[in-house]
């Protein structure tokens, strides 16, 4: 199983698809001299740094009989999520990535714990028996686990836009840390000389997963 990929941007560019309302691309990463073709939604391509630069990207794979893909996210929270959608019965892969495509993760998890069907529905391929399937059966478990427990933990640092806290919990909260963890290793880390005014959510990251393993 290939976790993550980094590399170097050869190309990106969009799939050809039925789905005309749901674009998606196709990244391919040049990792240490191989071409990795990678499956991403039209909102994260549109996220990437220019072709030439390096990324990263959280990878789920897909392996029947007749194919192989990969199935990139920009974070480790989103590929969580989308592993939880395709579980549901009826949820396929390119439905799955029109849901974080058209919601975003935030208000997909929301949508979905509040059973609000209307708006799950509005994405193109789920309709009204879909989006009742996936309030039914995914509400409880995102309702109680991690994921839906973005926005609970803040920190006093001003340095923090709401946009990259919200990711960073996110992150944290899908690698398994509760949240009054988060909550203790934010506080902690925010002061330190390295973070100040930076906005680097790797930077964070990295500094809160090593504050959290002493």
């Amino acid at each position: 199983m290939i976790g993550f990929l980094r590399g170097a941007i050869a190309s990106c560019k969009a799939a050809d698809s039925s789905r005309k309302n749901t674009p998606t691309y196709w990244l391919t990463l040049d990792v240490q001299g191989v071409g990795y073709d990678i499956q991403i939604t039209a909102s994260a391509a549109g996220k990437l740094p220019p072709v030439g630069e390096e990324t990263q990207v959280f990878t789920h794979m897909l392996v029947r009989e007749d194919q192989m893909v990969l199935f990139g996210f920009p974070t480790l929270a989103e590929r969580e999520l989308f592993r939880q959608l395709i579980s549901v019965s009826g949820i396929g892969t390119q439905v799955g990535l029109a849901l974080l495509n058209s919601l975003g993760i935030q208000d997909l998890v929301k949508a979905i714990v509040s059973g609000n069907t209307r708006v799950l529905s509005l994405t193109p391929g789920v309709g009204t028996k879909t989006a009742e399937r996936l309030a039914l059966e995914l509400k409880t478990k995102l309702a109680d686990g991690r994921l839906a427990q973005v926005g609970t933990t803040r920190s006093p640092s001003s340095i923090l836009s709401v946009a990259l806290q919200e990711e960073l919990e996110m992150t944290l909260l899908a690698l398994g840390y509760t949240p009054m963890e988060i909550s203790n290793a934010l506080n902690a880390i925010a002061s330190l000389p390295i973070l100040a005014k930076t906005q680097d959510i790797e930077a964070w990251i990295k500094e809160a997963i090593a504050w959290l393993s002493r």
